[in-house]
């Protein structure tokens, strides 16, 4: 028998999240079921939810950076054990065979990877539901080991906001004495400086915000940049070899190229609603280049756990009940949130 799942789910893009319950499969010879105990709340979640990029499923349980613990596996597992954390991500399969998931670039599938929500899985009938919920099951080899470092609520946004913001500084070669820009510092700019500091760069974040100077500091930036101070902006033109831009806000993105030096990339992983303009004239001009990431496959997400647990990197969280998700929506349109929201899953079993 299916197992019996409580949730929060979106029945249609106006109306607020409300309790849902669904049955998830059976797990299969190779399947983990995970109990869940965080769920981070991602922006993209807001988006899906209320339509925003079109295509929206419903009912729609939405949430992908999930922690939990294992519970059952199937026959044929061989890489957890009752009782082991786990995580699980932004998709749940692909389809295993093209050159770029052989090639551990899963995320890039050339059939598309199945989204660990508001999607079908692989036999094209299954509404996949995410982490706002109570347990999911899925196949080992999308499912990652977590080290407990005594704040599990912390390490749910790296399997989102951690992986988005790690990937592209690490295409970059992002290493010690260069200069990287992190421009925009809310849930991926935040673990995008934590990254870039880390890998021994000279980091500055940039923002339209004055209020955001003390926390950049905080969180381990060399300097501030305001993004409105044109003398200070004329100031950098040509400086940076890196900018890691996270604004998902419409954005100019000619005034930030023009901080670039030679051979300088900007790495987009922020997705605004309107398509940028931009002038060729900035690209050609130190040769410069817009490089777009979209998270991590399989093996380098596990590498980012890996590398997290070992240099104690988490987020910065608010952690919530279920019954509050409404609620931090609305927060997080407001930026009213250091740095992201977690859901406690406990909430939901009482």
């Amino acid at each position: 028998m299916n197992t019996l799942t409580k949730a929060f789910a979106a029945y249609n893009p106006t109306d607020e999240l409300k309790p849902y319950e669904f049955h998830r499969r059976v797990p299969r010879e190779d399947d983990v079921q995970i109990e869940i105990l965080y769920c981070g709340v991602c922006h993209s979640d807001l988006h899906q939810v209320r339509n925003e990029w079109g295509g929206s499923l419903y009912p729609m349980v939405p949430g992908h950076e999930i922690i939990g613990r294992v519970v059952q596996v199937g026959s044929k597992v061989t890489k957890f054990r009752k009782g082991d954390l786990a995580g699980v991500g932004v998709f749940v399969d692909s389809c295993r065979k093209c050159p770029n998931c052989l090639n551990n670039y899963e995320n890039y599938c050339d059939e598309g990877m199945t989204g660990t929500y508001n999607g079908y899985e692989r036999d094209g009938k299954t509404l996949a539901q995410g982490g706002y919920s109570t347990q999911i099951v899925v196949q080992e080899n999308y499912v990652f080991h977590i080290r407990d470092n005594g704040n599990l609520a912390a390490i749910a946004p790296l399997l989102c906001a951690g992986i988005t913001t790690y990937s592209p500084l690490r295409y970059a070669q992002v290493s010690p004495g260069m200069k990287v820009a992190v421009l925009g510092l809310g849930g991926l700019g935040h673990m995008g400086v934590k990254f870039a500091v880390s890998f021994g760069a000279e980091v500055t974040v940039i923002s339209h915000s004055p209020s955001k100077k003390a926390d950049a500091l905080w969180l381990g930036a060399h300097d501030f940049l305001l993004g409105s101070d044109t003398a200070a902006m004329t100031a950098r033109r040509n400086y940076f070899d890196v900018i890691l831009d996270t604004v998902s806000a419409n954005h100019d993105l000619e005034k930030y190229l023009n901080l670039l030096r030679l051979h300088g990339k900007l790495l987009l992983v922020g997705l605004p609603a309107e398509q940028p303009a931009l002038n060729p004239f900035t690209l050609i001009t130190n040769r410069r280049s817009i490089i777009g990431s979209m998270i991590g496959g399989l093996k380098e997400t596990q590498e980012m756990l890996d590398y997290c647990a070992a240099n104690h990197i988490t987020a910065d969280v608010e952690v919530i009940p279920m019954q509050q998700i409404n609620n931090a929506y609305e927060r997080l349109l407001k930026n009213d949130v250091r740095y992201r929201f977690v859901i406690d899953l406990a909430s939901l079993k009482k």
